[in-house]
């Protein structure tokens, strides 16, 4: 069987709010966006999103009808040349949009699939409905309403179709910031003028403070309280992709155990030049993040990334309340995070996907 779907984006002002859809028939589509992205980085997603729709269905030939000659020529003309040349163009620039790429070079391995120009705007029914829907959702951005995600592809694991991608507001004049719709609860911004004083005697000594002038972080600690060393300061983040593989680079990830692993993962990820960087945050959020915000926004893996690119925010202090695992192959991690607004008691679940651990679902709640 051959599954024959249209992808296609949206930007509004290019760049803008966009949207990005891959359309199969009525009841088999998805949609998203971001509050602000171009149009090539819609197509992209539509197709990687697509791909991942399907993960379940590798051994079926994957049809994608396209009208962006970009998309087209990066995945089937350009990428294995910018591989080699690590993720560089000719003229020794770094490839756009190379977060993207690199997500759909995974993707794309071991698949069965083609692509075909279609041309946009031309009364084709299947790229038509795709457009319709991309367009919709940089709408839903524009306006700042929910946006239709659609059905999804049957037998897929999606993101819940209730959850909406609609763009936030600015907080109000004294309003909580991560209370404010628009600003994801994990990544808000974090006063560290508080004095330490103002933190309990019991909890002052635990607190940990995020160190944002090294690039790669150094796990210092196990959750047993031996020592474990990583040394990552040699690795750039794409190599730093495959160092928390728990089979990984020279086994290096084997010295320590998950809870570890996991507590600086976390670490790293409140760090504004690792947040600020969508190549490493697509890597260490799982494609099915979900955050619930103390305001009841969800936020999916999408919205969240370009927003944190936008406004990687601060760094933030934190104090490590548990890692416990559960099975073996996911890790609850709970702290609390300290802001002029207050403190915050968070719990991260972090999953063991393709051999990385990744965060699957964050909330944070306001404490009394």
């Amino acid at each position: 069987m051959t599954i024959t779907a249209a992808a296609d984006g949206s930007a509004l002002g290019n760049p803008g709010p966009a949207g990005w859809a891959w359309y199969v028939n009525d009841d088999c589509w998805r949609a998203g966006g971001w509050p602000h992205g171009t149009n090539n980085q819609g197509e992209l997603m539509a197709v990687l999103d697509l791909l991942r729709a399907t993960a379940h269905l590798r051994h079926e030939d994957l049809h994608i009808l396209c009208d962006s000659q970009y998309v087209i020529n990066s995945i089937t003309k350009w990428m294995p040349g910018w591989k080699r040349k690590g993720w560089r163009k000719a003229d020794g620039k770094p490839v756009l949009n190379v977060d993207l790429l690199k997500e759909l070079d995974r993707e794309l391995a071991g698949r069965k699939y083609r692509f075909e120009w279609v041309k946009g705007h031309a009364g084709h029914d299947l790229n038509e409905a795709a457009d319709e829907r991309a367009r919709a959702a940089a709408t839903a951005y524009q306006q700042g309403v929910a946006a239709r995600s659609g059905p999804g592809f049957p037998g897929a694991h999606h993101a819940p179709a209730s959850v909406t991608q609609g763009a936030g507001r600015a907080p109000a004049a004294g309003e909580r910031p991560e209370a404010a719709s628009g600003v994801p609860d994990l990544f808000s911004q974090q006063d560290l003028t508080q004095p330490a004083t103002a933190q309990p005697e019991s909890t002052r000594r635990r607190v940990t403070r995020q160190d944002t002038t090294r690039k790669e972080p150094a796990l210092e600690k196990s959750a047993a309280g031996e020592a474990a060393q990583l040394d990552f300061t040699q690795l750039d983040f794409a190599q730093l992709d495959g160092a928390f593989d728990l089979a990984g680079v020279a086994g290096q990830a084997e010295t320590a155990p998950p809870e570890a692993l996991v507590e600086e993962l976390e670490r790293e990820l409140l760090g504004p030049l690792v947040r600020g960087d969508i190549g490493r945050t697509a890597v260490l959020l799982h494609p099915d993040f979900l955050e619930i915000g103390s305001s009841g926004r969800v936020w999916t893996r999408d919205a969240m990334m370009m927003a944190l690119e936008e406004d990687p925010g601060e760094r933030t202090d934190i104090e490590i309340l548990g890692a416990d695992r559960i099975g073996t192959s996911a890790v609850l991690l709970t702290y609390r995070s300290y802001a002029r607004s207050g403190t915050t008691l968070r719990s991260s679940l972090w999953v063991l996907d393709g051999g990385r651990w990744r965060l699957r679902f964050h909330q944070g709640t306001p404490e009394a």
